[in-house]
């Protein structure tokens, strides 16, 4: 365990070399005593010395007193297997849809959010150490989220997002990166490889100089893909330099650079995504689809610490281009950038504890969109030469009244203003015409919750929030034949009741939480070619409800012997996910497409003190999603068997095998969506993947 005494011994000796071997030797159980310089320090001592990061305990504990229903992952649960795409981090959070398409692009929903995207972020705010990450207009990508460089993650469902200033649907992720305070040693090397030709390596090495600390990792993945036209190589870089100038004052810069490079396979009918999973679409070989983007990430926070709380100032700037060859070449580049300032304390009032969350956010985009015809996978004729602009002015605040010590009341609100500006310069032989139109949406957002806690471990609580979702420029730009034109939408608007509990007691762990959504003007797409990105429309009333809920229980401890420390643990997740229209002139009250009802997922595991550890895991879903609104084409259910296995040495050394879908299951991981299934075309279903093996090991220092 880290000793940052230590390290500063060995810094101000000028034996930097040794520094790494100080590490080695306070994690070492077997030194002699004599080569103790000092005594041990606690983990939480470590990050005390800095006012931009935290541990793992203490973001837990600061999630945990959140009046709603919010989810944590800690690294270590996954650190040992294969960990590429977000579904290995949060396919255990109650509440979560997350699946696999191809490479790390993925379906992430929360309580309905983009239900119906086939492609990228919708309704869902993606933050990295609670900086946003997704562009201006709110879409946005996961291949900037690498697996290794996080600490953990923070899942904020539904409204409880307003703690970092987002008030959509699906809520708010925050993927919170390690600092050299925090990380579990000064250097880790990991290499891994498995099915489907994949390789990755990946470094990670931090230190203390004084006030001044750094961690940088690298991250390099090639695979081959379970598909053909699937190849995909990653190459993802954070970084992150911190400099404390007080002990109330410390700045922090992030950066990042990621580079991915997939080709795409497409999607297949039915009987080919059951029978053919391995073919790709023929569309996407004669068109050499793919997506290709470099992005680069620069991002500043800076901490003041006050007699009353804290003031944090965060500014950010976002480089992205895109090279798209899908039913056009989509070639796009463009910047984001943003400040955001949030004011946070514990005071008291009157005898009772009052905790505060204030913030603003004021952050915009402009991207140049341009489009050609697609020439097997290269540029022809120009179709498009736009401007897309997105600017965001948001207020928010949230407070805490602790009535009691174990009860307190909340209450919150965002105000905002959000304008997206197009323009078509025209110019081209197909469209000379210059057009130039914009959309503003405005809302006020409120909040209100009651958490109670009657005991340390132990807490309930209910709220109700409304959202706004403001369509993006995925939604505003609709594709009719080669035409690519505005196409003005209404934002999305929820009323939210949630009521829950979470916490520990004995062997038992347990989070569980029932909701229920009216919303109005749901943001739907439905596909008209599976070779044109989704149309979306505004759907009039519907309804979302459902339970996540997620528990864990010690079956058997000291099994081998009385006091020996090993144990078997069960634990499962259930997601009931029902979804559906309400009085809808077309669909009546039909579910809507794009998730199942039901997705349950078990695993029972076996660990020992000495680093020792086996599971298993089933994933079943009972019945798949529906394809269309109209409710006419279903995806059948599927059972899916794993077993995970690794050891954790003493000398710092893990080695690790994950093997995946053991029974070569043939199903349907996702769907691209249509309307009615008996008069659209049905080659829309991305086939899940099959068995696959995949053996690792990591070496910490």
């Amino acid at each position: 365990m880290f000793q940052p005494t230590r390290l500063r011994a060995a810094i101000s000796g000028a034996i930097a070399l040794l520094a790494s071997h100080a590490w080695a030797d306070a994690a070492d159980p077997a030194a002699p005593a004599s080569e103790n310089i000092l005594p041990p320090v606690v983990v939480s001592d470590r990050s005390a010395h800095s006012l931009t990061s935290q541990t793992v305990t203490d973001a837990k504990r600061s999630l945990d007193e959140t009046a709603g229903s919010v989810g944590f992952v800690d690294s270590s649960t996954y650190e040992n297997t294969y960990a590429f795409t977000l579904r290995d981090v949060l396919k255990d959070v109650p509440g979560v849809f997350v699946q696999d398409r191809y490479g790390q692009e993925l379906r992430l929903s929360i309580r309905g959010s983009g239900i119906a995207r086939s492609y990228h972020t919708r309704g869902l705010e993606i933050l990295q150490d609670g900086i946003p990450t997704n562009l201006a207009d709110g879409s946005g990508d996961y291949y900037q989220i690498d697996p290794l460089a996080l600490q953990a993650a923070e899942v904020y469902k539904g409204g409880n997002g307003l703690a970092y200033g987002a008030s959509t649907l699906g809520g708010a992720i925050d993927f919170l990166t390690p600092t050299a305070y925090t990380a579990e040693v000064p250097n880790i090397v990991r290499l891994e490889g498995g099915s489907f030709g994949t390789v990755r390596g990946s470094a990670q090495f931090s230190r203390v100089i004084g006030p001044l600390d750094f961690i940088a990792t690298f991250s390099s993945d090639h695979s081959g893909g379970y598909r053909d036209h699937a190849t995909g190589n990653y190459q993802q870089f954070n970084a992150n330099i911190g400099y404390r100038f007080s002990p109330t004052l410390e700045t922090r810069f992030y950066v990042g650079a990621y580079v991915v490079n997939q080709l795409l396979p497409g999607t297949l009918s039915l009987s080919d995504a059951l029978n053919n999973p391995t073919k790709a679409a023929p569309g996407a070989v004669a068109g050499d689809q793919a997506r290709n983007t470099r992005t680069e990430r620069i991002a500043n926070r800076t901490t003041l610490k006050l007699d009353t709380g804290e003031l944090t100032f965060d500014t950010w700037a976002i480089h992205k281009s895109l090279y798209h060859p899908i039913f056009q070449v989509l070639d796009q580049d463009g910047w984001t950038y943003g400040f955001a300032p949030r004011y946070t304390a514990k005071l008291d009032i009157g005898g009772m504890r009052n905790d505060i969350i204030a913030g603003a956010r004021f952050f915009g985009g402009n991207t140049q969109a341009r489009q050609y015809v697609n020439v097997s996978g290269e540029r022809g004729t120009q179709t498009l030469n736009a401007s897309q602009n997105a600017y965001n002015y948001e207020a928010y605040l949230e407070d805490r009244l602790f009535v009691l010590p174990t009860v307190a009341l909340m209450a919150g609100v965002k105000a905002l203003r959000d304008v997206r500006e197009y323009v078509d310069h025209g110019g081209l032989a197909a469209d000379p015409t210059y057009k130039s139109t914009s959309e503003t949406f405005s809302g006020v957002n409120p909040k209100l919750g009651v958490l109670w806690q009657p005991a340390r471990d132990i807490q309930a609580f209910a709220d109700i929030t409304r959202s706004q979702d403001v369509p993006d420029f995925t939604d505003l730009t609709q594709t009719f034949g080669r035409t690519t034109r505005f196409t003005p939408l209404a934002s999305q608007h929820a009323w939210t009741v949630e009521l829950g509990s979470r916490g520990t007691h004995d062997r038992v762990s347990w989070d569980v939480t029932a909701y229920r959504s009216l919303v109005r003007d749901q943001l739907l797409q439905y596909t008209t070619d599976p070779n044109i990105p989704a149309s979306t429309f505004n759907a009039n009333k519907t309804v979302l409800q459902g339970i996540e809920a997620g528990v864990s229980v010690d079956l058997l401890r000291d099994i081998a012997r009385r006091g020996a420390g090993d144990k078997i643990t069960l634990s499962g997740l259930w997601n009931l996910s029902d979804f559906r229209f309400k009085d809808d002139p077309q669909y009546g009250s039909n579910r809507i497409a794009g998730v199942p009802v039901n997705v349950v997922r078990a695993a029972l595991g076996y660990s020992r003190p000495d680093g020792f550890h086996i599971s298993a895991s089933v994933d079943w879903v009972p019945a798949g999603a529906w394809a269309d609104d109209a409710n006419t084409l279903r995806v059948p259910g599927y059972t899916l068997l794993g077993v995970q296995a690794g050891w954790d040495f003493r000398n710092g050394l893990s080695v690790y095998i994950d093997a995946r879908n053991l029974t070569n299951e043939r199903y349907v991981s996702d769907i691209s969506t249509v309307a009615d299934a008996r008069t659209a075309s049905t080659a829309i279903f991305y086939p899940g993947e099959g068995r696959s093996i995949f053996a690792g090991l990591r070496y910490a220092f």
